[in-house]
């Protein structure tokens, strides 16, 4: 069985082509490979324009209700041409595990600022051991009342600089590396007891960042789904990122 995209589907990478050559060319990759943000606003401002954020968010939540074929469409194009956005982290990571996880008023509430690109966000899983499974997440979030407490230090995250708000994975349980202790919360980047610092890398297109909390509060309504439900999710939305 042969797949071959849709006559539409070409027209949008046509259309993305002829934007990227434009808009992402060597010299301005390189440019923007030497910036702290690593990416320009005004760039990030024009693809949602044309909803390419938006793109594979349902449409009750301010998406275009496309499917992960546009996306990877888009995602062609943009490795095509190196070009530096925090796409990825934002409209793909942490969009699909608001879809998969969260909650209606989650979803309502944080997915239209995801699709217009108003927002950024990201998911902060990996920590010092470098580890993309349950075991590796020690960070921990403790039940504190109507609160959680957060402490912890994540890194390897994606555009974890410049991010808007993160979802962090952390331990709820006592367990050592067991998959149903390990919960998802979203935290604001301007957090109290939260601090971030750029790494140096080899791929300067897509920069990582080291994610420190230290007693970062939180309220249980920033919990996506229960305690201990969050390694599946997250698995699921690996997956999903891979394709």
């Amino acid at each position: 069985m042969n797949f071959a995209f849709s006559e539409e589907q070409e027209m949008l990478r046509d259309s993305a082509r002829r934007f990227l050559e434009e808009k992402s060319d060597s010299a301005t990759v390189r440019a923007l490979m030497e910036t702290e943000a690593g990416y320009d606003e005004g760039l990030w401002a024009e693809i949602a324009e044309q909803g390419w954020q938006a793109m594979a968010i349902p449409e009750q939540y301010g998406g275009a209700g496309f499917t992960i074929l546009e996306q990877i469409v888009l995602m062609e194009e943009m490795g095509r041409s190196l070009f530096p956005v925090p796409f990825l982290a934002s409209a793909i990571l942490a969009a699909n595990t608001l879809l998969v996880g969260g909650s209606e008023e989650q979803k309502a509430a944080s997915l239209p600022g995801i699709a217009t690109g108003e927002r950024i966000w990201t998911l902060a899983v990996t920590e010092e051991s470098g580890r993309w499974d349950a075991g590796g997440v020690e960070a921990t979030a403790k039940r504190d009342g109507d609160d959680y407490i957060i402490n912890g230090v994540k890194t390897f995250v994606l555009d974890g600089h410049i991010a808007d708000t993160l979802i962090v994975a952390a331990r709820t349980g006592s367990q050592v590396e067991a998959e149903e202790d390990v919960s998802l919360f979203v935290v604001p980047a301007e957090s109290a007891g939260l601090s971030r610092t750029k790494l140096d890398t080899m791929d300067q297109t897509r920069p990582l960042a080291t994610i420190e909390l230290s007693d970062v509060r939180i309220p249980v309504s920033n919990r996506i789904g229960e305690e201990g439900v969050a390694w599946p999710i997250v698995e699921t939305v690996s997956d999903t990122a891979v394709v």
